[in-house]
């Protein structure tokens, strides 16, 4: 089967290429970018005003399953998923039992594929029950499948267990993704300590407990060598840590999530719980501070932490509201709308953040159009402008601060492997 995208905006910064052409697609694998109109297939789909670009990579949602599937399961991840762009998602290990033992990861392993809207990737727990001391079988988890580890959700406090976890991954190569929480410093916390938070009497979560936490993991990779990745960015503080890391060519990488470049704390007045997570949102001088670490490079990728609620975790009293939103559906519109349209970034640069370099950071045959690699491609229309409708996304969580937003860009489909993933279609 020979397919053939014709005439988009082609822009894979593996390569170093953005131009108008035809990406021609045969069996499932990328054949190669011929000139505009210099291609025939089995199948030709007119891409015309579209960016057609390596398939986004999501390094951090909570797809729930296993135990939380009121929430969302990997069928419903998935599908907004690829509505949101995205053709591999990779999910956190706080599920009902935990992603810590070899059949988790294989009953993730075959859902995803029972419903093959985008590639579902295991990042497995640290800790055995996602716990603060006794180490996952680091190894066997490999086996079974996992591309990366993590302590999200339950950022490991000792020191001494953190060291032995990155030996331990560094021993066979998997990325450490890391939670930065200095828990001493955040108990009981709510949201952004501040202005905001002492005018809505909440108790605030200081910059400084991230900060604190981001310092010591780089420390530590420095000493290990293990690849250390730094989840959810949200200070300034942060920002110049990982900066400093990569001065001194630690094997050190950092991700941002959409609503810690477009909201601040403010967001919260009104005991507004959609605007809730964690880290939270922080000042205006962080969003700066975000914004020139993705255009210098400091920080690497951009992820969502898709996490959804049901909605009586989210309408009840502000303290008592679970942290997290949902993002797979607005990220590369955040992104296009607020860094690209603003000239922060370029599209391919974007592209880079959310596919490229989270490809290249887990270790991943994916992230660029070269030919003979897998065809996983994203086809999107830059300039299509829509409003965020809670209740026309498909993740089964409707918990978003962006409701009602006008926002720029809209995924017009995926391939999956060269599977045509289109939910425009009917």
């Amino acid at each position: 089967m020979k397919i053939v995208l014709q005439g988009g905006r082609i822009a894979d910064p593996s390569q170093g290429l953005e131009q108008v052409g035809d990406l021609v697609v045969e069996d499932g694998v990328i054949s190669g970018v011929s000139a505009y109109r210099g291609a025939s297939g089995d199948e030709v789909i007119n891409v015309e005003g579209c960016v057609v670009c390596p398939g986004l990579i999501d390094m951090h949602v909570h797809l729930r399953e296993p135990g939380y599937e009121y929430k969302e399961d990997i069928e419903s991840g998935a599908l907004a998923a690829a509505a949101g762009g995205f053709t591999a998602v990779c999910c956190m290990p706080n599920t009902n039992p935990p992603i810590d033992n070899p059949s988790v990861v294989e009953y993730i392993l075959r859902r995803a594929k029972e419903k093959a809207y985008a590639n579902v990737l295991p990042i497995v727990s640290l800790t055995k029950g996602m716990g603060q001391d006794q180490l996952s079988d680091i190894a066997e988890l490999k086996a079974a499948g996992a591309v990366a580890v993590s302590d999200d959700a339950y950022p490991i406090q000792n020191a001494e267990t953190m060291r032995r976890g990155m030996e331990y991954c560094s021993q066979f190569d998997l990325p450490l993704l890391t939670h930065n929480e200095d828990k001493t410093l955040t108990q009981g916390g709510a949201m952004n300590e501040g202005f905001v938070a002492t005018v809505m009497g909440a108790p605030g979560i200081p910059a400084i407990s991230e900060d604190i936490a981001a310092w010591r993991n780089i420390l530590l990779s420095g000493l290990t060598g293990c690849r250390l990745h730094l989840l959810h960015i949200s200070t300034a503080g942060t920002v110049e840590a990982l900066r400093y890391a990569k001065s001194r060519n630690l094997p050190v990488s950092g991700e941002t999530a959409p609503h810690y470049w477009t909201l601040t704390d403010k967001a919260c007045e009104g005991y507004e719980t959609n605007a809730k997570m964690n880290p939270p949102l922080r000042t205006r001088k962080d969003i700066e501070a975000i914004k020139a670490g993705l255009k210098d490079g400091s920080i690497d990728a951009i992820a969502t932490d898709h996490a959804p609620h049901a909605i009586n975790e989210k309408e009840c009293e502000f303290d008592k509201a679970m942290f997290g939103i949902i993002g797979l559906e607005t990220s590369l519109a955040l992104a296009n709308t607020h860094l690209v349209r603003e000239g922060i970034l370029s599209i391919s640069d974007m592209i880079m953040r959310m596919s490229t370099a989270p490809a290249r950071i887990l270790g991943l045959r994916s992230g660029s159009l070269r030919e003979g690699f897998p065809a996983n491609v994203t086809v999107f229309d830059p300039d299509e402008r829509w409003i965020v409708n809670p209740a026309e996304l498909h993740s089964k969580s409707k918990n978003t601060p962006f409701a009602g937003k006008e926002l720029y860009g809209k995924t017009r489909f995926t391939l999956l492997e060269g599977k045509l993933i289109d939910l425009r279609r009917g």
